[in-house]
């Protein structure tokens, strides 16, 4: 192995990185919105690296995740269409009817509903649709909206990490690992379901005291109404035939944004009277202008190689204990990623493992590590994902509209409840990593390990 020396290209965009991932990191203090961080750190690292002669402007290009970017714009887009149809309001209510006062029974089947749609989705769209519905039906019945709301993002954390477009991270690991959406969904779907399954089972003892409480039953038959059925029906045939599209995408050769753009095309065609100008409005540019940005700066880095450089350091330890390793880049990854947001540490450390596979390392076993880590670690904290951010902005508003502070999850809330449910899913998932660590050590059909 050729050791890499310590050079001033390497100095400079390692500098850039840390500014950059600070302010991401700390936007609550400073009121900055993170993707103006990384707007400015892609900037400084392409006009670095064009000085010191590591990077430009066509490589920036070349360092973009395009299929990342499209799927979500695409994804989004999709969802903006089904929301006004009122669907997703009609299973809300319909589910909170059908518990008949039961708010255990009704955390479950929510959580059920959103961790389903949180496998095709996304986690992020999922607790934006269904957060202000589960303030809605908790005021009608008189209960605090604190536990369903945590309910949903942690089991919607949890169940995207199963599938390859149920979570940004994954969907960042699976692009750059080449793993399609059979081959995720094969290998973290068992293991997401016994973690899911434990959580579950730990709401219920953490929330007693709330789940203990008599709710006010309301007639929710008015509010089960769809306002626009002929789209919503649409949207859901375009869903099914996504999801097959997914699963079979690998043997069509066609990257997930595809089969998403397909999906979209089909449903502005077949409900032809969406307006398509507020239907793209919906899509949130600044989280994608996120990806884009990140994907620039981590780029630069990449082509300084200051992160071969770190791995260098890290690659005897890989070689000597592979299992090891993995257990530890999962918690490592969880504890990173509970502190500072699993995105930009997904985007740090996969050019570390990419670089150690170009040194005849299997790193087969810690990319599902690190898709472990960085999902299960997301349900630690309030900034461990995009969604848990989403569900503390929407109880802080509602504790700002009712003048009740019991309704705002607070920071300290969150790693009181979050955090246990953050170990025990670890502590199962590297059992079973250990129990089946030869399932995941069998090499990716594509990797260069394996050919």
């Amino acid at each position: 192995m050729e050791v890499l020396e310590w050079n001033n290209a390497m100095m400079v965009s390692g500098i850039i990185l840390t500014l950059t991932f600070i302010g991401i990191f700390t936007e609550a203090v400073h009121g900055f919105h993170r993707t103006k961080f990384a707007m400015g750190g892609a900037g400084l690292m392409i006009l670095a690296g064009q000085y010191f002669g590591f990077y430009n402007t066509e490589l920036a290009v070349e360092a973009v995740d395009w299929n990342v970017v499209f799927l979500l714009g695409g994804m989004m887009t999709i969802v903006g269409i089904m929301i006004p149809t009122g669907g997703f309001q009609y299973l809300a209510y319909k589910i909170a009817d059908m518990t008949k006062g039961n708010l255990f029974f009704m955390m479950a089947l929510m959580g059920t509903l959103v961790t389903v749609l949180s496998l095709l989705l996304d986690n992020v769209t999922t607790v934006v649709i269904f957060g202000p519905l589960i303030i809605l039906i908790c005021k009608s019945m008189k209960v605090t909206p604190v536990p369903y709301l945590l309910a949903a993002a942690l089991l919607s954390d949890t169940g995207g990490v199963a599938t390859l477009v149920g979570d940004p991270p994954n969907l960042m690991i699976g692009s750059a690992a080449d793993i399609d959406f059979n081959t995720f969904l094969f290998h973290m779907g068992g293991l997401v379901f016994a973690a899911w399954i434990v959580i579950l089972v730990f709401l219920k003892f953490l929330f007693r005291k709330e789940l203990a409480e008599r709710p006010v039953m309301p007639d929710f038959s008015e509010q089960e109404v769809i306002k626009d059925p002929n789209t919503w029906k649409v949207s859901l045939w375009v869903l099914v035939g996504m999801a097959v599209l997914f699963v079979l995408h690998g043997k069509l050769h066609w990257e997930p944004w595809f089969v998403a753009a397909i999906g979209l095309t089909t449903l502005v065609f077949v409900a032809h009277h969406i307006e398509l100008d507020e239907s793209f409005s919906k899509a949130e540019l600044s989280l994608l202008m996120f990806f884009v940005s990140l994907f620039i700066l981590v780029g630069g880095v990449e082509e300084s190689h200051f992160l071969e450089y770190l791995g260098q350091y890290i690659f005897p330890f890989v070689q000597a204990d592979l299992m090891t390793a993995c257990i530890v880049l999962m918690w490592g990854s969880a504890v990173f990623s509970a502190a500072i947001d699993n995105i930009p540490f997904t985007a740090a450390m996969i050019p570390i493992i990419m670089g150690m596979e170009t040194q005849g390392i299997n790193v087969t076993p810690l990319w599902w590590a690190l898709a472990v880590g960085v999902g299960m670690g997301g349900n630690g904290t309030h900034l461990g994902s995009t969604a848990n951010v989403f569900i503390v902005t929407i109880s802080e508003r509602l504790a700002k509209e009712t003048g009740d502070n019991s309704y705002r999850i607070t920071p300290g809330l969150w790693f009181r409840k979050g955090s246990p449910v953050m170990i025990m899913t670890l502590v199962v998932s590297s059992l079973i990593f250990w129990l089946f660590f030869d399932f995941y050590e069998n090499p990716l059909p594509s990797s260069s390990f394996g050919k």
